[in-house]
Formats: C-alpha cells, structure tokens, sequence
C-alpha cells in the first residue's frame, strides 16, 4: 500500500491525527503544513513529509489511496491532480465544486463543505457524540480502540512546575479565552504551586517541551491540549464554544464544559459571557484533583 495523506492545519489538528500512523500499512506521505513538518519528521520509519509548498515532491508516486482532511477548493484540486486508485474525504467533482466521499460522511457532514449547509452541519456537530478519531477511523475501514498520538522528542527547555497555563487561543475562537486564568494563577500560587504561563517558542518542539516539564495543563480547545493528551501529562480543558465530544481524553484529560456551549457553539464572534461562563473555583478544584491523580 502506498497512502497519501494530506492533513495541513490546524497543528492541533494535525496532532490528533497521527494515531493513524499506528494503523496504516505501506509507504505512506504525508503533506502538510511548513511549520508541522518539524512535528512529522522521523515520526515513523514508514513515513516520509513534505510541506504544502513542496507538494509537487509527491507526485513521484501512484497512490492505492489518498486521505484528505483538507476543505478547501485549492487542496481538493490537488488531490484529485494526484495519481490514485482511491480518495477518502474532500476532492473535485466533475462541476469543479469540493465535495467528500460517501465513507467520509461521518466528519465531512459536519464541515464547512456539509452538503446540508453550515446551519445544519453546525447542529449536527453539536449532536455529535463520536471523537474525531471514531469518526475517520470508522470511514477508512478501522475500528479506533485508543490509539495514542505520535510525537517527537521534545528540545529540552528550563520552563517547568506544577501547572501550565495556555490561556490564548488564537484569533480564530476568541470566545476560547477564557476570562480567569490571572485569578486561577493566583489561587494555585497560594496554594504554594508553582504555575507558569506557557510564552510563544520558535519552535513546537520547545513548546512540547514546556507542555511535559508540568504535571497538569490547564486551557482551551487548543494545540497545547493536544500536546498534553499526546505527552501523559494531565489536563483540565475548558469548552466554551467547541465540541468536548470530539476530542478523546486518552484518562488524562477533565473537561469543562460551558453551560453557555449550546448558545455560543461553533461562533466566531466574541461574546464576553461565553469567556466568564465557567467559574474560576469550578476550574481550581478539577486542577487540584488532576494534581492528585485522578481525571
């Protein structure tokens, strides 16, 4: 077997699906990201990657299968471009519209490229109670029984302690800030824990590496809870306008969940309230329980 994937953003994204890799058989080529690659390389003996921008690279071999998790026009172009026996998730029909395959329904019915539209694709996706992992593993065939993510070693850093706090999110979700994370500090400081905010890394191995040094994560729906899931190192998850029901907690992982998540899911905008929803002593006690070993 000869597999292509191509899987480019989000980061966290690309993480969660790497439990694949344990699975596929064959040469496999992955496409994504320039920035990713560093997440990819030497990942498995079986694995070769090439970022976005060098994706001609690829087209050096017939594919028995290309999996791509990609949505838009420009990648579904080229994955229909690349010679293949098989696509599972979004190509070009014959009308040069993107579109996803039959065994791809279970996730691409919950996209941007839905074919019952983003209303209802959004209320869909607030139904759903598959983790992301289900879903892809059940369309290619595979039944997921908890295969973890693959990670590189991280590059050491000095950061380390009791508890790391991401508390930004990006610009994309900005009702994911949630509106606590100084108060919480506080609380835990004083509890004699030492905390640290996790800072911005030129490198995402760097960042894997602060993720690690802590014994508890706590943040959003973000690339940091990834790394945590992906690392051993237990996390408390705040859900404010995502989907908690997608991600897997590998018995490592407490989720929050927003009582405003029904109001607020799947919106782009920013509402103050969807950021105050969770309390800060409903946060500071599942921290201090993940501290003492139980999620």
């Amino acid at each position: 077997m000869k597999v292509l994937i191509i899987k480019l953003n989000a980061t966290g994204d690309v993480v969660r699906t790497t439990p694949l890799l344990r699975r596929l058989q064959g040469e496999i080529t992955w496409v994504t990201a320039r920035n990713n690659l560093v997440l990819l390389k030497r990942l498995a003996e079986n694995l070769r990657s090439f970022s976005w921008e060098d994706r001609d690279a690829v087209r050096d071999s017939d594919y028995d299968l290309v999996i791509n998790l990609e949505d838009d026009a420009e990648v579904a172009a080229f994955a229909k471009e690349v010679r293949h026996r098989q696509v599972f998730g979004a190509y070009l029909n014959g009308h040069d519209r993107v579109t996803y395959t039959d065994d791809s329904r279970a996730w691409f019915d919950l996209s941007l490229i839905s074919v019952h539209g983003k209303i209802r694709a959004d209320q869909l996706k607030y139904q759903n109670r598959r983790t992301y992992q289900e879903m892809i593993f059940e369309g290619l065939g595979l039944q997921f029984t908890g295969e973890s993510y693959l990670l590189p070693e991280p590059k050491p850093t000095e950061l380390a302690g009791d508890v790391a706090v991401a508390p930004v999110a990006g610009a994309v979700w900005p009702m994911k800030n949630w509106a606590y994370y100084d108060q919480l500090q506080a609380k835990l400081e004083a509890k004699g824990l030492r905390v640290n905010v996790l800072p911005r890394r030129e490198s995402l191995l760097e960042h894997l590496s602060d993720v690690r040094n802590h014994r508890c994560l706590v943040g959003g729906d973000s690339l940091p809870m990834h790394l945590a899931l992906g690392g051993g190192t237990r996390c408390v998850s705040l859900f404010t306008c995502t989907s908690p029901w997608e991600i897997y907690d590998y018995g490592l992982q407490k989720k929050l969940v927003s009582p405003l998540l029904g109001k607020f899911f799947y919106r782009r905008d920013f509402d103050p309230l969807a950021t105050t929803a969770i309390g800060v002593e409903e946060v500071f006690a599942a921290v201090m329980k993940q501290l003492n070993g139980s999620a």
